[in-house]
């Protein structure tokens, strides 16, 4: 294990002024947004969508750090025959790949989820290094409700997370550690940071069990945030401060970088958030950006699955990525929106 090398791809994930570009979403996942926009989701209409992406150059060179691809995209090729791995290479970020086979009902914990995929995730990861992949994704999901999460479902899903990144590790791929408390519910910001706080203790317990090197890891955790459904929520200045100050009391300073997931935020409020936890430094590790629809959304309307849209989307890209650049330093405002626009 090159442990040098671990922590190079880790710090250079997390870079100061870009992000993760989380481009992984399952067959039926882009089905979904497909039909959203009226786009049949075929393998060439899929491949069209991330190739656009990709080649979005100053949104890739300046703001992006890494894609986190699909089995089906890491082993696509773009039209004129290019890997889209080598595309995004190219734009100088880093090819990743998500790994984990989905959340399965847990057993004995009716209403909970354990994620699975960790047969055969060896021979899986020596196959992805060779594709060009340098950094993975596994993702487990915690759920808020009544009696719910139990510390089975967290200790199941702690310690899948900690067999897994010790599997990528050992095969020279940074682990980024994702374990979501879902914002779906109607709690309070304060029942969310009690969970969140549960989760990233025994998280961190199972990696260091698991002898896993928190200097080549990357951190995808959730924000402190009021459920969506919650009569009344958080402001933007209470997340900032609730998810740093868990942040604080969880996560050693020995992990390089956290690069938050939007969880189901709007892209305004994913910005606003990150910007205002990193005004609020000097704090022990880079905070930074792993969004998928936060980046993509106004992208993929603007598209519209034809090359006529091509254009359009990459505008839409960019503005997305530079104003979520702005928020890894703390400079992004909501002022910026319609001046970007």
């Amino acid at each position: 294990m090159d442990l040098a090398q671990l922590n190079k791809v880790a710090k250079a994930m997390v870079a100061p002024g870009k992000g993760i570009l989380a481009a992984d979403e399952s067959t039926g996942t882009i089905k979904k947004r497909f039909d959203a926009i009226g786009v049949e989701s075929t393998p060439d209409s899929r491949r069209d969508y991330r190739e656009f992406l990709f080649r979005s150059t100053p949104a890739m060179k300046d703001h992006i750090s890494g894609v986190i691809l699909y089995d089906e995209t890491i082993r696509q090729k773009a039209k004129d025959g290019t890997p889209l791995v080598k595309l995004i290479e190219a734009a100088g970020a880093i090819p990743g790949i998500k790994v984990d086979a989905g959340a399965k009902p847990l057993a004995g914990s009716p209403g909970e989820t354990v994620t699975e995929g960790l047969d055969g995730l060896r021979e899986r990861f020596q196959a992805y290094h060779k594709l060009g992949a340098r950094f993975a994704k596994w993702r487990a999901v915690i759920d808020i409700g009544k009696d719910i999460p139990t510390y089975n479902c967290i200790n199941a899903n702690a310690h899948a997370l900690a067999r897994y990144a010790a599997l990528a590790q050992e095969n020279g791929i940074v682990p980024i550690v994702e374990p979501e408390v879902l914002m779906d519910g109607g709690h309070t910001i304060e029942r969310c940071e009690a969970v969140t706080s549960d989760v990233l203790e025994e998280v961190f317990d199972q990696l260091y069990r698991h002898r896993i090197y928190l200097e080549g890891m990357v951190l995808k955790p959730n924000m402190v945030i009021s459920g969506k459904k919650a009569p009344k929520r958080a402001g933007p200045p209470e997340v900032a401060e609730a998810t740093v100050r868990c942040l604080r009391r969880h996560v050693p300073p020995a992990v390089p970088g956290i690069a938050f997931l939007s969880g189901g935020q709007s892209p305004e409020e994913a910005s606003l958030h990150l910007s205002l936890m990193n005004a609020m430094g000097p704090l022990p590790w880079q905070l930074s950006f792993s969004y998928g629809r936060a980046l993509q959304d106004t992208a993929l309307k603007a598209w519209g699955g034809t090359p006529a849209g091509f254009a359009a989307g990459q505008k839409e890209f960019l503005k997305r990525a530079k104003l979520n650049s702005l928020a890894t330093t703390g400079r992004y405002t909501a002022a910026l929106e319609s001046q970007a626009a």
